[in-house]
């Protein structure tokens, strides 16, 4: 039902940004809730930050606030990931996810969501 491509991945050097893009196929998806997880090689899945679909309600990990912002822009079917002061621990692919807002009860479950992207590479060098 809803496709979702994840683009923006690479390479950067510790203290750098990225901003990493999660497009829909269509406009069904933005009337679900975003997130983006991510796992680094011989690491569980991790919960990264979420957005409802509105964009008015926001999580994150806490790894990652004050550093990390999602948004997402439903004119553009897409949802977005900026990522500033990027840390060699911040190195995984990062997943999106969605699912339907008015069934996902917690945010930062990945049992939650049923529709992932593929994947995108981050690598932060130290």
């Amino acid at each position: 039902q809803v496709q979702l491509v994840e683009s923006g991945g690479g390479l950067v050097q510790a203290g750098g940004s990225l901003r990493l893009s999660c497009a829909n196929s269509g406009r069904t998806g933005n009337y679900f809730s975003k997130s983006w997880f991510r796992q680094a090689p011989g690491k569980e899945r991790e919960f990264v930050a979420a957005i409802n679909w509105s964009g008015s309600n926001t999580v994150y990990a806490d790894s990652v606030k004050g550093r990390f912002t999602v948004s997402r822009d439903n004119a553009k079917n897409t949802v977005f990931l900026q990522m500033n002061s990027l840390e060699p621990e911040d190195t995984a692919v990062y997943y999106c996810a969605a699912a339907p807002s008015a069934s996902l009860a917690n945010m930062k479950s990945a049992a939650g969501y049923n529709y992932w992207g593929q994947g995108t590479q981050v690598t932060v060098s130290s």
